[in-house]
């Protein structure tokens, strides 16, 4: 029982620190499909609705793997120059992630909300809980690897030039050597 008790909190914790890292909010907003989370943060339940990263590719985006959205955005206010070929490219993966990562994050608030349900109605047990638990963990780390997929598919469609401007507009550009 204790085993079992100490399994759910540390699924817990890796929840907590594989999400948003965000402070949950006792004035979560109702999603739909799902009962009113309470637990979540409205930016948390928004970010996961709408495929935002959260940060969850910060590791890749800090050691020189640009992510999609970023590109874009660099790309459309002229300071990162893309070839025709390569910004349709960089526009399919950006596609590509945010319609997967909004499915999962679809999920992820399934699955939040029969937590809080099941706790709300009192019916959770030891076992429930870290099956429950699990569940949402997978989820959560199916999410952050298709965020960090997407930046190691961007990474291949640049150049070293543009991967080298891309870090001093991110403001890390001391951080790595490009080939």
């Amino acid at each position: 029982m204790q085993r079992i008790r100490m399994a759910g909190a540390l699924m817990l914790a890796l929840t907590g620190a594989i999400g948003a890292g965000g402070t949950a909010s006792p004035g979560g907003t109702p999603t739909p499909g799902t009962p009113e989370l309470r637990g979540l943060s409205p930016q948390e339940i928004e970010d996961l609705q709408t495929g935002r990263g959260m940060g969850l590719a910060r590791a890749a985006d800090l050691a020189g793997y640009p992510g999609p959205r970023h590109v874009l955005d660099a790309t459309e206010t002229g300071q990162l120059r893309l070839t025709s070929a390569q910004l349709a490219a960089v526009r399919r993966l950006f596609a590509s992630m945010e319609a997967e990562a909004r499915r999962l994050g679809a999920q992820v608030l399934e699955e939040e909300g029969r937590l809080e349900t099941a706790f709300r109605d009192r019916t959770i047990t030891d076992a429930e809980l870290t099956a429950r638990l699990g569940r949402i963990a997978a989820l959560r780390a199916e999410l952050r690897a298709v965020h960090l997929r997407a930046h190691l598919e961007t990474r291949a469609v640049l150049d070293p030039a543009q991967l080298q401007r891309y870090d001093e507009l991110r403001g890390h550009s001391a951080t790595h050597p490009h080939p």
